[in-house]
């Protein structure tokens, strides 16, 4: 496999390879653990101008039912008291602005909808590496995270949920893309 080593390079239509793609998340539950999950069912794609960054774009569709956490009953909880899947099924974030900062590291700021609530939130991503496939493809990684407040979206249960469940959650990618074109 090839290496690509300038941005240039990388300049082309992915989608998400959803096999070496995780979303998940992390909330401090109680003051001294905390709880660690992930999204099992997402979609996605982004446009790279490796040339001018700003120019960039992406899109990703998450299924509110397919988080996971390793506890049915937590998920049974977070699927329908938190995330109200039944009537908001799909979590969606999609692109507004995206800076380059560092040599290989961006700011995508977006719009990010969880239960029909939208607000804007920047993410961090650093570009971990890109390479040309055995059939040809190329492949890119971005690792990024960004920590919001649940309550900003509605998400929230009850008021011991304030109190045992932290506002913050972070939100993590190790996003793995295939370009198209």
């Amino acid at each position: 496999m090839t290496t690509t080593t300038t941005l240039r390079e990388l300049t082309g239509d992915y989608v998400l390879d959803t096999a070496h793609t995780r979303i998940g998340f992390v909330a401090r539950h109680t003051m001294a653990t905390k709880v660690r999950g992930r999204f099992d069912e997402f979609k996605g794609s982004a446009h790279l101008d490796g040339d001018d960054p700003s120019m960039s774009s992406a899109v990703l569709t998450i299924q509110a039912k397919s988080i996971q956490t390793r506890d049915r009953r937590r998920d049974a909880y977070l699927r329908g008291n938190f995330l109200d899947a039944d009537n908001h099924p799909a979590i969606t974030f999609t692109s507004t602005k995206v800076r380059q900062v560092g040599e290989t590291t961006f700011k995508v700021t977006g719009d990010l909808t969880i239960r029909g609530v939208t607000k804007p939130v920047t993410v961090h991503f650093e570009l971990t590496g890109a390479e040309n496939g055995p059939q040809g493809y190329l492949r890119v990684g971005f690792e990024g995270s960004v920590t919001i407040n649940r309550k900003d979206w509605g998400v929230n249960w009850n008021a011991a949920t304030g109190v045992l469940v932290s506002e913050k959650v972070a939100l993590e990618f190790a996003v793995a893309a295939i370009r198209q074109s």
